[in-house]
């Protein structure tokens, strides 16, 4: 009775295991025709560096016109940046000749990507139309802006992504003439008006909007961002005082990182722009209220070159140009390219920005070592992102000196290691 007993457990036993070993084998013969195809659905840059991809969002698929561009870079295809914690897309200076209402092919060649790079906003950091012509015409100038629209604004609604910008010189030149009066009062009033009309609301969130276009804030996701009014060399003495209280304010104090947009640049950095006028007045004390209220970035247009910069604790990005009219950098025989670069922002990474820029004539990155080591501009030093003065050779350091003096190499503003963040 006992060994019928044994020998009943023993066979129950038997089927038992039998019947788990066949279910395993079907459930990972099945997970083994699901995985490769969801794994092929998620881009190289799909989730964040060192981080497991998962299946729950992969990234959607790429229309056929961004598939075709990407394509075109090679044959290994456009380069992907790891993704960080925010990612910005950052234009400048989309503009062709006076009054045009046309775009140069690299301006639709950008938004035509923006679905292969993914980002969370796109800055602009000025002109956006080809103004600054007193015989321009009520019409032609809202052509101009309604043709930015078409190409620009409008796809970027269509993505539905946020818009920052600040207006540059041939949008609504700040230059006075008479009785200090705007000189160019029409382009102005009526780049306000494009852009207080409700259908263009540039989708940011905004913290002050009390001047917008021209001195605004506003906030994505920890990061505050301030536009101001760099369509000319001079910021009043009121506007000033508005960038002072309003960096020291709670809402820009509390965020993680500081950005300011503007057109002109504090220093020099091309060929046809390395003098007065052509850079923001008093560039040291400007700087001095951006390092006292811990701005990370300054991002600029209008001198039509690519050049990663920092001076004493500022980042400074010069941005390249899309529209027409690229420039050389002072002193350096590259050829100019037309440039977009794509920031990506990483809280925990002592740099806080990673920047990748593309030539978007021939989509191929453009790399820290093909740009000149530093620039002597007219009105100071700036060094390349990521060269310390102490990096410099006796040579260079000599050459700006004899150039432009010590106050203007090295002066107060000392160069530290390359600035690194702290919120």
């Amino acid at each position: 009775m006992r060994f019928q007993r044994f020998l009943t457990g023993l066979s129950l036993g038997l089927i038992l295991a039998i019947t788990l070993a066949c279910s395993q084998q079907v459930l990972m013969s099945g997970r083994d025709s699901i995985l490769p195809s969801e794994t092929a659905a998620i881009a190289p840059d799909a989730v964040r560096e060192g981080a497991a991809p998962t299946v729950e969002n992969p990234a959607p698929a790429l229309p056929p016109e961004t598939q075709a561009l990407v394509a075109s870079a090679g044959p290994e295809g456009l380069y992907a940046p790891p993704r960080k914690d925010i990612r910005l897309v950052v234009i400048s200076d989309l503009n062709s000749s006076y009054g045009s209402t046309d775009y140069d092919p690299e301006v639709d060649k950008a938004m035509a990507l923006l679905p292969f790079w993914r980002p969370d906003l796109v800055v602009c950091s000025g002109d956006m139309v080809a103004g600054q012509d007193l015989t321009l015409t009520p019409d032609r100038i809202r052509a101009m802006w309604q043709a930015f629209d078409d190409h620009v604004a409008a796809p970027l609604r269509q993505q539905k992504l946020p818009y920052g910008f600040t207006l540059g010189n041939h949008d609504a030149s700040s230059a006075l003439g008479v009785n200090n009066q705007f000189l160019f009062k029409q382009e102005r009033d009526l780049a306000s008006a494009y852009w207080l009309t409700p259908e263009h609301d540039p989708g940011v969130k905004f913290i002050d909007r009390t001047d917008f276009p021209f001195y605004y804030t506003f906030e994505y996701n920890g990061l505050f961002f301030m536009a101001w009014d760099g369509s000319s060399s001079h910021i009043p003495d009121d506007k000033l005082a508005w960038i002072e209280t309003t960096l020291a304010s709670e809402a820009a104090q509390q965020a993680k990182a500081r950005i300011v947009l503007s057109h002109l640049p504090l220093y020099s950095v091309a060929v046809g722009r390395n003098e007065p006028g052509e850079v923001l007045d008093n560039a040291q004390k400007l700087q001095e209220i951006l390092e006292r209220h811990r701005v990370h970035t300054l991002i600029s247009g209008h001198h039509h070159s690519y050049y990663p910069a920092h001076r004493g604790k500022l980042q400074l990005l010069h941005m390249g140009i899309l529209g027409s009219g690229a420039r050389p950098l002072i002193d350096n025989a590259l050829p100019p390219w037309k440039a977009l670069t794509v920031v990506d922002i990483d809280f925990n990474d002592p740099a806080l920005t990673t920047y990748t820029t593309y030539d978007m004539q021939t989509l191929r990155t453009i790399e820290y070592e093909q740009l000149p080591r530093f620039l002597a501009g007219h009105n100071g030093m700036l060094l390349r992102r990521d060269v310390r003065y102490e990096d410099l050779k006796p040579e260079e350091k000599a050459f700006c000196q004899e150039r432009l003096g010590k106050s203007l190499c090295t002066g107060h503003l000392q160069f530290p290691q390359p600035q690194t963040y702290a919120a």
